[in-house]
């Protein structure tokens, strides 16, 4: 072989051997980033109190389910009722054709602000870790679960999940539940993880936007962007999407509305922010939705995911007993 070919096919080797080197680094990026687990803290299960009993079967007949309930409840398909806690869920149907929407409310009041609970995915936090709502709810004996804010998307945000702060990185407006039962949304930049703690927060969720304040819907909800992440974009299209809303201390109501399907085109943040105000939320928030959004009742999945099935996700909010 002549001199000069040699060294051209050695420069094409070269090449090609960097190339495939580039496209490996940028693949493995992407996938570390993305999809390989990375596991920060492994994280103990909230415990059922010892008045607690696994149940066999609703009133009307469900298979039986892992979820925990009082000696003394009752319950059917929709409904759930204890000494703690009222739980009432109900289909709602607006529109028609290609307006047509479909959303579920469940109405929460509980005791006190101990039932209201949060879990993680294969009780692991840290990012790339998911299971299907379903199956965080039954593992942590949930009675009435919706997913969360997919915190394990992102690096950032301010994560403090049943009293234990997890993630300090602010960057967003963030929602705080407290021990006395109620919720307010606050600017994760303008409070500390501490002034949080000793002020009574008990979760923490970095999603949004709020959708209502101080019993009014917010006026800034267009164009809203929550990450800086891969094909992020704005999420005020119509969409499913999941909520939490408090009408008043201990009285919670909990939103999950299908879309992106023949029977419900899902909402804006505009008409889910309406959706809360209509239904007496003085406080609202909006958690991740779309694929994510769904809302698990009594061993059951009670809406229509926009995945023709559950999305995994990194975490829940839920009630137990």
């Amino acid at each position: 072989m002549k001199p000069k070919k040699r060294k051209s096919r050695r420069k094409l080797i070269i090449g090609l051997t960097l190339s495939l080197t580039i496209v490996g680094s940028v693949l493995y990026g992407l996938a570390d980033r993305y999809l390989i687990e990375h596991v920060e803290v492994i994280v103990q299960p909230v415990k059922a109190s010892g008045t607690a009993s696994a149940a066999s079967a609703s009133a009307t007949g469900t298979a039986a389910t892992n979820q925990a309930v009082a000696k003394n409840a009752t319950s059917d398909d929709w409904n759930y009722t204890s000494d703690d806690m009222t739980i009432a869920v109900k289909k709602v149907e607006t529109g028609s054709g290609d307006d047509k929407v479909t959303y579920y409310v469940a109405d929460v009041q509980a005791k006190d602000a101990t039932h209201l609970l949060t879990a993680f995915a294969d009780n692991k936090f840290g990012r790339n870790i998911t299971e299907d709502t379903s199956e965080i709810a039954s593992s942590n004996s949930a009675i009435l679960a919706i997913n969360g804010d997919y915190y394990g998307f992102r690096n950032d945000g301010v994560i403090i999940r049943n009293g234990t702060l997890y993630r300090n990185e602010p960057a967003r407006e963030g929602l705080a539940l407290y021990s006395d039962g109620t919720m307010k949304s606050y600017n994760e930049k303008d409070v500390s993880a501490d002034e949080l703690l000793a002020a009574g927060v008990t979760n923490t969720f970095s999603f949004g936007p709020a959708l209502v304040k101080n019993g009014e819907v917010s006026t800034d909800l267009d164009n809203v962007k929550i990450d800086s992440n891969f094909g992020n974009r704005s999420i005020d299209g119509s969409n499913p999407r999941t909520g939490v809303g408090m009408i008043s201390p201990n009285h919670y109501v909990f939103v999950v509305v299908d879309g992106r399907q023949e029977d419900s085109k899902g909402v804006t943040l505009n008409e889910f922010a309406q959706l809360f105000k209509g239904l007496g939320a003085s406080e609202a928030y909006n958690l991740d939705g779309g694929g994510s959004s769904t809302m698990y009742f009594m061993g059951r999945v009670v809406n229509s995911p926009s995945n023709n099935g559950e999305r995994g996700v990194s975490d829940i909010i839920y009630l137990g007993e």
